[in-house]
């Protein structure tokens, strides 16, 4: 078992994606893997949605996506990449994710706002995909949804403009609806009332 210290053995970043597109290529569900801790690696995901290996921006969105395909959040709060074979803790800025963009529909008579990802993802938002909007609507108006295993996307600032338009209020306060939902907002309104 390795130590917390990062790991930079010399498998490098190739070795790890063999191993990641073998775990993914095999359809099982991260959520379900319980590999063993194998420490800290130099991986980050920073505030804007780029991602960095050992202080290098990892520049091909295939080895990107490769990557969040293998990823998960435990109890303990830290997102761990996973293979079968090893668990990992990387840095997480901020968000996993960042939602690039949304599309409102109906879902029979309901509304339903499905999203896309900066990695191509698309969620719809609803009893499995929460969106978590934040305590106070001002202008740092930042929402986040759940995208899977504790995975969380943070609407990009259009995006988050785009849902504004869609918060309703009623006596219990200003919320969301999406996909059958109803998202609560903040109890105390708007910060211009």
């Amino acid at each position: 078992m390795m130590n917390d210290t990062n790991r930079t053995d010399s498998a490098g970043l190739a070795a790890l994606a063999a191993r990641a597109e073998g775990a993914s290529a095999t359809g099982a569900p991260v959520e379900r893997w319980n590999p063993p801790y194998c420490g800290k690696i130099d991986m980050r995901i920073a505030r804007d949605g780029r991602w960095f290996y050992q202080g290098s921006p990892i520049e091909r969105p295939s080895l990107v996506r490769l990557f969040a395909s293998v990823l998960k959040v435990e109890g303990d709060g830290e997102t761990y990449l996973v293979t079968p074979v090893e668990k990992l803790i990387i840095t997480v800025e901020d968000a996993h994710f960042i939602a690039v963009e949304v599309a409102r529909h109906l879902e029979g008579e309901e509304p339903a706002l499905t999203f896309r990802t900066n990695i191509g993802d698309l969620v719809t938002a609803g009893p499995d995909h929460a969106i978590e909007l934040p305590d106070v609507l001002d202008d740092a108006f930042t929402p986040y949804l759940l995208v899977r295993a504790g995975l969380r996307a943070k609407l990009s600032r259009p995006v988050a403009m785009e849902v504004a338009e869609w918060l309703e209020k009623d006596a219990d306060g200003i919320f969301l609806r999406s996909g059958g939902v109803r998202f609560a907002g903040p109890k105390g309104g708007l910060a211009d009332e």
